[in-house]
């Protein structure tokens, strides 16, 4: 009897996983017929928020330095011996975000 129950419920859950999975794929197919038109759209629209997404990047660089620079002066007048280090950590920081937003906004021939 028991094992009955199990083998009744197995095959209910069994069954409804895979019509759960048909209608997961049926749904994707639906919305992937005009692929074309979807992959041209989503590229229109990360191109239309790349140079925010790049000035972002060039405020949140801006920011870093002021912080690094205030976080570097304490240490320097405060006579901490590794102020050279901290130094061109914070402005390293600053000249990589700088740069990776240089190019990737020449990489992908986005312009201001």
């Amino acid at each position: 009897m028991k094992m009955k129950l199990i083998d009744r419920f197995g095959k209910r859950l069994l069954y409804g996983s895979v019509l759960t999975a048909l209608s997961a794929v049926l749904s994707v197919y639906v919305y992937a017929q005009d692929g074309k038109a979807g992959i041209q759209e989503a590229n229109d629209k990360v191109r239309g928020y790349f140079s925010v997404g790049c000035d972002l990047m060039y405020a949140v660089g801006a920011i870093l330095g002021l912080i690094g620079a205030v976080r570097v002066y304490q240490k320097w007048s405060n006579g901490h011996p590794d102020t050279g280090s901290t130094a061109a950590a914070w402005f390293g920081s600053c000249v990589f975000l700088v740069i990776v937003a240089t190019v990737l906004r020449s990489f992908f021939g986005i312009q201001q």
